[in-house]
Formats: structure tokens, C-alpha cells, sequence
């Protein structure tokens, strides 16, 4: 059922890494692994079935919006997951956004990348 926000003391901006923030180029990933490193976990981290369960709510849709961002992989067994890594184009368009702004600013520095700290 809905709830007022007057309910709630805060809310917050629902902000998500892109695929080239948040993958190593040269890595590949499973929905369960992409699910934690949204939350800002590590790939590997330890988490209940109940809590990984909801944190792969959240990662499916994500790998669906970015789908354009990713490259996939066959999985390494018949019975092995698939694997999701950043596609190249989308590592290149980030680099050259990213030079773009280097100049941006009054000191010349870069700008920095806003929800690229773990905050999600």
C-alpha cells in the first residue's frame, strides 16, 4: 500500500552507477556479484539469502536499462550463470566524456562523478 512521505524522515536520490562506473573493463560479472557492487558491497561479500534475494530485485532491472552498456558471456558450464561486463564503446564514451571535462571548472579540475562512492 502507499505510504505519505511525510511518513518517512528522509528520501533520498535514486541514483545508479553506469555500467563503465561501476565494472572493471576487463572483468565479468554475475547478476549476484553486480547486485552487491550496486549497494557498494564487494563482488564476493558475505550476505544473507533473504537480503542477496533483494539486492537481485534491484540488479535485474538495472542489467535491463544498461543492456545497451553491456557485453555478455556465455556461461562457463551448462549449468553455470551468465556473465555481464561493460561494453567497450561504453568504457570509450565515459574516457571521452571525461576529458571533456577536465577543463570544466574554475581550477581546471575534474569534475567528479556524483553516487560513485558507494552511496547508492
Amino acid at each position: 500500500m502507499p505510504e505519505p512521505k511525510s511518513r518517512f524522515d528522509e528520501t533520498f536520490p535514486c541514483d545508479f552507477y553506469t555500467p563503465a562506473e561501476l565494472f572493471e573493463p576487463d572483468l565479468l560479472y554475475t547478476i549476484p556479484e553486480i547486485a552487491r557492487m550496486l549497494q557498494g558491497l564487494e563482488p564476493d561479500a558475505e550476505v544473507d539469502d533473504d537480503t542477496e534475494a533483494v539486492l537481485i530485485d534491484w540488479a535485474v532491472p538495472w542489467v535491463m536499462v544498461h543492456s545497451d552498456e553491456l557485453v555478455i558471456a556465455e556461461p562457463l558450464s551448462e549449468e553455470g550463470p551468465g556473465y555481464y561486463g561493460v561494453a567497450p564503446e561504453a568504457v570509450e564514451a565515459t574516457d571521452e566524456s571525461d576529458r571533456a571535462g577536465e577543463t570544466d571548472g574554475a581550477n581546471g579540475a575534474s569534475p567528479g562523478v556524483d553516487g560513485a562512492d558507494g552511496d547508492q
